[in-house]
């Protein structure tokens, strides 16, 4: 059974069985110092700033009301989560990662790629890193495609969720290095599909042991958890 790359979906908040708010600083070094590979974000872009947050709407982690491309940066920046952070920046977390694990940068917001690109470019340049700790990640095709044009040394990975007609076809224009799909429609086809245009095959949420041992049968590459300590220890002992 191959090792499955281990991916702490919005860092990872459910680690140790003690719960921390998702896309937060805190849950993200949890994961980190667990040693996890790769840690997966999302981003929306305000005002020339790249904001990390699932959601669209604001109420659920993070306080505060509205839609958050449409309120002001300024409002935005004083909202916090449950555990007291200020809603986080893209420019925090790299600060926080480093070159410590693989950034999976999900693109949830339109128009943030320029953004993406110089904040990126200038961390990677200013702490001598290379653009290899990164990964963009969307269902956004047409943001992915302009990561292509910009952006061209940063790993791209597709994002869909159920089974294309013409499985992992939408990569190719993207020159993708990952293929990211829904534990809900994994099909052996769609598997093999990906891996005979050389794709890396993530799965994403994937919170069970059955689950990650069936994926490991499949032959899967990698898998999005929000309990990696115990993907761990499941990959350790199996």
């Amino acid at each position: 059974m191959s090792k499955m790359t281990c991916i702490a979906h919005r860092g990872g908040p459910l680690m140790n069985n003690q719960p921390l708010p998702e896309n937060s600083l805190a849950a993200i070094a949890r994961a980190l110092d667990a040693g996890v590979d790769a840690v997966e974000i999302d981003i929306y872009q305000v005002e020339g700033e790249l904001l990390v947050t699932h959601d669209r709407r604001l109420g659920r982690v993070v306080s505060g009301q509205g839609i958050i491309t449409d309120l002001p940066l300024a409002y935005l920046r004083e909202q916090k989560l449950e555990n007291g952070e200020l809603l986080p920046t893209l420019r925090d977390v790299l600060a926080l990662v480093k070159d410590r694990a693989l950034l999976n940068i999900e693109i949830k917001g339109l128009n943030c790629v320029p953004t993406l690109k110089q904040q990126l470019e200038a961390f990677a340049h200013d702490h001598q890193l290379g653009l290899d700790h990164y990964i963009v990640s969307s269902f956004d095709h047409q943001q992915l495609f302009e990561s292509l044009q910009l952006i061209p040394a940063i790993k791209r990975a597709a994002l869909i969720e159920g089974i294309p007609l013409d499985y992992a076809q939408c990569c190719e224009p993207l020159k993708a290095y990952a293929f990211n799909t829904h534990l809900s429609f994994i099909t052996p086809n769609l598997i093999d599909d990906a891996r005979k245009r050389g794709l890396k095959n993530w799965v994403y949420t994937v919170n069970h042991e059955d689950d990650w041992a069936w994926l490991a049968q499949l032959g899967v590459d990698g898998v999005f958890t929000d309990k990696p300590d115990r993907l761990q220890n499941f990959t350790l002992t199996h």
